[in-house]
This record gives C-alpha cells, structure tokens and sequence, in this order.
C-alpha cells in the first residue's frame, strides 16, 4: 500500500512539473514569440480554467474506469502534451498542446487522493494525502527549478522534454508495479453522493479553497518575472532561488500534515496569516537580494503546504462514498482558484506593474481568513451519518462566525 502511495506521488510530481513548469520559463516564452507578461501567463490560466471546466464532467465519465488504468491515460497523455509543446511553432500551438492533458488532469488527482486515503485509514489519511502532496511539494523542488534552468541552460523545448521524461517515468512506475484497481461497484452511489451538494457549509469551504488558491498563485504565477524584474536576479540565481523555495517547500509541507493531523482550521488560519506577512515582507524588501533570498526560504516553507490546507479544510469530516465526490470537485475548485489568481495578478501587472501584483493576493488571503470563520448551521438526519453516505441536510438561513 504505501509503494503505491508513493508511486501515486511520483505521478504527481509529474503533471504538477508540466503544469506549473511553466512559471519557471514565462520570461523566455515572451521573448520567443514576443508577447506580454499576461498573455503569456495564459498559459497556465487557460491550463487552470480548463481543469476547473472539464473536472466534474472527466470524472463522471471515468467513474467506472479501472483506477489504475486511468490513471496511466492520464501519464500517457501528459507525456504527448509535452512533446508537442517541444515542437510548438508558434504560441497558439503551444497553448492548445498545454490544455490537451488539463482535460482528465482532475481524474488523476481526485483517483490519487482517494485512493491514498482509502489505503491509509481515517486516522492517517491526512499524512497519506501529505505524501500525494510531497509530488507538488518536490515538482516546486526539482520540477520548476529545473525546467527553469533546462531552458536557462538550453531552450525553453528542452525544458518540455523534460517535462515528458518525467511524466514517462511515472506511467512506467505505475503500469509496472501498482497492482490493479477496479472500481467497488458497491461503493458507487452517485445520487447519494450528489445529495451532499445540498450542504451550504460544504460550498462555504469550497468557496474558502477557491480564494486560497486564487491568493497564492496571484503572485506565485508570475515569481519568475518578480525575481527578474524586482530582485534583478539572473535566469541562473532564478532558477537557484525557485530551488530553495521548493526546497524549504518539502519540509514545509511535512510540518503542514503534522499541524493539520492535530488541527484543521487552526492550522489553515495560521498558515493564512504567516503567507499574507510573507507576501508584505516580499513587497517591501522585493529589490533587496540578500533579504530576498531570506524571505523567499520562509515564503516557500509557508506556500507549499496550501494545497495540503485547502484539501483537508474541505475534506474534514467527510468519509465514505462522500469522500470520492468531494475528492472529484477539489480539482475543479482548486483550478479555478488558479485561474482566477493568475488572471487577477496579470491584470494588475498590466495595469501598475509586477511589484504591485502582491496588492492583489493580500486582499484574498484575508477574504479567506474571514470565509473560515463563516460556519453555516445545518440539521441532520437523525440515525445517519456521513461515513455511510452523505448526510440529508436542511440549509437554514443562520450564518455565524466562529
């Protein structure tokens, strides 16, 4: 169980490199094909907004798909993806190769947490999904970085077979040693699963990792270009400081899961905070390098760890056949964050100039902060409970705050 656990990670790993690879060589694309810091950043908006559209849809489709067989298509199309980006000819080539994979994107996450949850238990599913999350934590490590430097070094296209390399390398792993993993047809209940939808608190916590996400990648999306036209830093000190922040990412990530283990919402208010001061250490000491290789250390320590909080903010107290619908939307919510995050920071990069994106995620952090503080009170069904099947709730109009 734990080897496929960490072979589900390295699958992570490999679709976290392709998707947010790109950060790292933003500033090479707009040189290529001579567009704006925005228009470039599409690239991973655009990548975002199609796993947000498409994710309720995939996997409803792939419900009865055996696990690991689609988790493989999954390797398999990510692996095309990037060979094609390799190839692109112009930046409209390059866009539609990105979004290729973004379409079943959601499915291998959704399969993975699930799957690692399942395996672990209730009482250690938390670390099980911290160690799916390592695959994200060491994509910021080693993936970004090096993709970063691959194209510092080389060319942005060997940036992308590298990407593709890594993506072979993970469906390799997972075809050969995961055992199989049919679906439990008497696990499936998807009008009850949908009944759960009817649970305003679930939309508010929706609605809360949506925001997170928004606020970390209003900045995060374009980091590269910050370092490169605040900090002054070269492609080589870029790619060196992308390495620390992921670095400190991995320890940061395994505090996350110990601190969350012992306490939820706690832990993602705190994690809250500690980014917003971040981020306002980030803006007033930006052109300073020393400080800056400081506080971007802390930054990645704090950053890394909020996929880990938006997943488990939700996730808490789901069990059961609940837990794979819920697992299914996260992509999509997750997604759409991104998109909204990086649309968001574009917008103000075109508009005041890149030092002036931190201006955009400080607000959405704290509107965060605020939305888990909101707790929406709801009845429930005598003589039921959610680690049979999804609770039958009554919203009622009572909004409080803890």
């Amino acid at each position: 169980m734990k080897k496929s656990i960490y072979i589900m990670a390295l699958g992570a790993f490999g679709i976290i490199t392709t998707e947010f690879g790109v950060i790292g060589i933003l500033p090479a694309l707009v040189k290529e094909f001579h567009i704006s810091i925005d228009t470039a950043g599409w690239l991973l908006s655009a990548f975002a907004l199609t796993v947000a559209l498409a994710g309720p849809f995939t996997n409803m489709l792939t419900a009865k798909m055996n696990r690991k067989i689609i988790m493989c298509l999954v390797l398999g199309i990510f692996v095309v993806s990037n060979l094609l980006s390799a190839v692109a000819p112009n930046f409209t080539v390059l866009m539609i190769a990105r979004i290729l994979p973004a379409f079943l994107h959601p499915v291998f996450w959704a399969v993975s947490m699930t799957a690692a949850s399942k395996q672990a238990g209730p009482k250690d599913a938390p670390k099980a999904i911290a160690i799916i999350m390592a695959g994200l934590s060491v994509a910021t490590v080693l993936g970004v970085p090096l993709t970063t430097y691959i194209a510092d070094l080389f060319s942005w296209r060997i940036s992308f077979i590298l990407s593709a390399m890594i993506n072979l390398l993970a469906f390799g792993a997972l075809a050969i040693f995961v055992p199989s993993m049919p679906v439990d047809e008497a696990a499936e209940s998807p009008k009850s699963q949908v009944k759960l939808l009817s649970s305003a608190q679930l939309w508010v916590k929706l609605l809360t990792a949506t925001v997170i996400l928004a606020g970390m990648f209003a900045t995060y999306g374009y980091l590269a270009e910050y370092l490169d036209k605040v900090s002054h830093m070269s492609g080589a000190q870029i790619s060196v400081m992308l390495l620390v922040f992921g670095g400190t990412g991995i320890i940061g990530n395994w505090l996350t899961g110990i601190a969350l283990s012992k306490n939820i919402l706690g832990t993602t208010r705190l994690f809250l905070l500690a980014l917003v001061v971040m981020h306002l250490l980030a803006y007033k000491f930006g052109g300073l390098f020393i400080p800056m290789v400081t506080i971007l250390s802390v930054w990645g320590l704090v950053h890394t760890g909020g996929f880990l909080v938006a997943n488990l903010h939700v996730i808490d107290g789901i069990q059961g056949t609940a837990l794979d619908f819920v697992n299914s939307l996260l992509p999509s919510f997750f997604n759409a964050g991104i998109t909204v995050g990086t649309l968001l920071g574009g917008l103000i990069i075109a508009h005041y100039g890149i030092h002036e994106v931190i201006w955009m995620t400080v607000p959405l952090l704290l509107l965060s902060l605020g939305l888990s503080f909101v707790t929406v009170k709801e009845k429930q069904v005598a003589n039921e409970t959610i680690a049979d099947k999804p609770i039958e709730l009554e919203p009622v109009q009572a909004v409080v705050c803890e």
